[in-house]
């Protein structure tokens, strides 16, 4: 902890800097790609199933995020000394954040322009996971948390293991992409989040990526934010989700049962949301990849009426998640199993009360007009594959 003190110490100027660098690009190509979106035809395309009816909104808004990421990321590189980065270990695989985050933005550049099919979206995904895999972020053992026995993973459980947490992180903030503003909103609150846990743990590393990741989301925010000029897109969704996953690995890698809960609480919301949908389409034996109208934002806009106070009440919800992770990093033993319950016992009882485990019938089997209820009438959104891809 005392040298992560003093590398933070000597490179606060540096830090500052990256930040400042990730915020400033971001904000200056935003209206550039918004111009390049718009004459290429990379549009939103509204109809019966989505929740924004705005037309010609253009896309791509993640090239932007990922230039002020990346941009700032070679400023970080370039300034802090090559003491530190052998020290912290960043330079050994960061080719593998830009390689697979690069392989998503093409990904989501086609599935904008012309829908890509989710088969091919998928395994584009667990491509650019094993990218990252094969540079290092993988997770390789684990630590019994009462008897500090620790069990090395076998190669092909840690590719598995590392596989399923890279890919379900990627479409967990995928999916909960709904609403202007809300992907990048709530993916800067958990960026702000681990920076914090960082600061308090000593991962210099996790730093690194968390810092730029933020300023370049809180650069895009403005334009993003309702009502939006510029939508992420699978562009932006898919490559935001990515950079989370790795930024969490860059701190979890090495895991006892207690400390992978850290970054499980803070991005409870997208997981939360992921979870609940692929429980919803199972029951009523749907495909997974189905469209419905029952994730966390569509219940939230059903409830509040508005884009605005939806998106906000997701956040406040994202905040009470982060500042929960957050005192959970100083909890050891038993009183951390007893406040996880706890937390976990007030959770289902929120979700129950916003009625997100009612699964409802089929939109078929629906009462036109029935009032609140967010399986009820039309269509559903968009599927997931492209709903969270643009805001609807």
């Amino acid at each position: 902890m005392e040298a992560m003190e003093n590398i933070v110490r000597a490179n606060a100027a540096v830090l500052l800097t990256v930040w400042l660098v990730a915020v400033g690009v971001t904000v200056a190509a935003t209206p550039l790609v918004s111009w390049l979106a718009l004459a290429l035809g990379v549009v939103d395309k509204p109809d019966e199933r989505k929740v924004s009816k705005r037309a010609n909104m253009p896309l791509l808004g993640g090239v932007a995020v990922a230039l002020g990421f990346y941009v700032s990321i070679a400023v970080a590189l370039t300034l802090v000394d090559l003491d530190t980065l052998t020290h912290i270990g960043v330079e050994h695989h960061i080719e593998g954040l830009f390689l697979g985050g690069l392989l998503l933005l093409l990904v989501g550049a086609w599935d904008d322009k012309g829908n890509m099919r989710p088969g091919m979206k998928l395994a584009a995904q667990i491509v650019a996971a094993w990218i990252a895999i094969a540079y290092g972020y993988k997770i390789t053992y684990f630590t019994d948390p009462f008897f500090q026995k620790t069990w090395l993973f076998p190669l092909w459980l840690t590719w598995t293991v590392s596989t399923l947490w890279i890919v379900g992180i990627t479409n967990a903030i995928n999916l909960i992409d709904g609403l202007d503003g809300l992907a990048a909103g709530v993916s800067a609150i958990i960026a702000m989040t681990l920076i914090v846990i960082a600061l308090q743990m000593g991962q210099t590393a996790t730093l690194l990526l968390g810092i730029p990741l933020l300023g370049a989301l809180l650069g895009f925010l403005p334009f993003n934010f309702p009502p939006a000029r510029i939508f992420l897109g699978d562009t932006g969704a898919l490559f935001i989700g990515f950079t989370l996953a790795l930024t969490c690995l860059e701190g979890y890698r090495q895991v006892t049962l207690l400390t992978f809960l850290v970054p499980l609480l803070v991005l409870a919301v997208p997981i939360l949301d992921t979870g609940l949908s692929i429980v919803r389409r199972i029951r009523k034996r749907a495909h997974v990849f189905s469209p419905d109208r029952a994730h966390i934002h569509h219940r939230m806009l059903d409830f509040h009426g508005s884009h605005r106070a939806a998106v906000l009440s997701i956040y406040f919800l994202t905040t009470c998640f982060c500042v929960i992770a957050i005192s959970f990093t100083r909890l050891k033993g038993v009183m951390a199993f007893v406040f996880l319950i706890v937390v976990v016992l007030l959770t289902l009882r929120l979700l129950l009360n916003l009625g997100f485990f009612e699964v409802g019938r089929l939109p078929t089997e629906q009462k036109p007009n029935a009032p609140q209820n967010c399986n009820a009438g039309t269509v559903a959104a968009p599927s997931d594959s492209q709903s969270s891809v643009s805001e609807e």
